[in-house]
């Protein structure tokens, strides 16, 4: 049973991951950044996802340097964005992050979306980054089972971690037993369904246990084996989804949540979202 905030997840190249992380999507004002973190520093949070896309980096290297806690105890996620992808304009991509966030190392580095034909280019400078110590591991986001087994055969190291949207009303149960076979990290994004939790069958399950929809379904995610990252900038928020470990969910609270799923993004389907 995963007890605690500092639980993690063992990586297929041995890195451990927490299981629990803050999001920091749409975050752009620094004090809201900087608020966020320091505020999911305090809770006990140790992992943060950004990417360059959501335009933060730089103040997200920011509050980490001045959270109060050391470097080594975090574990700092960004991504490459679609226009950068290609070999050399990753490598470049990359360094503008790196810079940006004021970090030697990348704990993760992700592939952002799939689109049509580049990411085997990137993940060869993926391969390079990793082997040459700038990034301790390395992983894509809303790759499909198509696009892993591409990406596998034309490539020597496996992915690390595969972040996608799932959340109950997308569970993606395929992807998850795949990921599971390869030794592929699932991590959801948008595990609350951007706000979406108004569904009978969770508020009924959190009333049971005594919490609230959202920690039911992060809790949900934990028992899936799912790493989770949800997005916030209220401090009580915060806590409130870091209030997950003290339960467990049975296997029918388990299957009756996995029941919701209707295959429904809020986010962009990846095998439509093409450049």
């Amino acid at each position: 049973m995963i007890v605690s905030i500092q639980d993690y997840a063992v990586l297929n190249n041995g890195v451990k991951m927490p299981r629990l992380g803050l999001g920091v999507w749409k975050v752009t004002d620094p004090g809201d950044v900087e608020r966020a973190i320091h505020a999911a520093v305090q809770t006990g949070y140790r992992s943060i996802d950004t990417a360059s896309f959501y335009k933060n980096e730089a103040e997200v290297g920011q509050a980490i340097r001045s959270c109060g806690v050391p470097r080594e105890e975090l574990f700092i996620t960004t991504k490459i964005w679609n226009e950068d992808q290609g070999y050399d304009k990753t490598l470049a991509a990359f360094e503008e992050s790196r810079k940006r966030l004021g970090l030697d190392v990348v704990d993760l580095l992700l592939i952002h979306w799939p689109g049509k034909d580049k990411y085997i280019d990137t993940w060869r400078a993926f391969e390079k980054l990793y082997r040459e110590g700038f990034v301790r591991a390395i992983g894509v986001s809303n790759f499909q089972i198509h696009h892993l087994d591409k990406l596998i055969e034309a490539s020597e190291i496996v992915p690390a971690v595969n972040q996608v949207e799932f959340h109950p009303l997308l569970t993606q149960k395929e992807l998850l037993a795949y990921t599971k076979e390869k030794g592929i990290q699932l991590e959801a994004w948008s595990p609350l369904m951007q706000g979406n939790l108004d569904q009978p069958a969770l508020k009924e399950i959190a009333a049971k246990y005594g919490k609230t929809p959202a920690q039911v379904v992060l809790r949900w995610d934990l028992q899936h084996g799912v790493v989770t990252i949800p997005k916030s900038i209220t401090p009580s928020r915060i806590a409130e989804n870091a209030d997950i470990f003290d339960f467990e969910l049975t296997a029918e609270d388990m299957d009756r949540i996995d029941s919701l799923n209707r295959n429904h993004r809020f986010g962009p389907d990846p095998d439509q979202l093409l450049f």
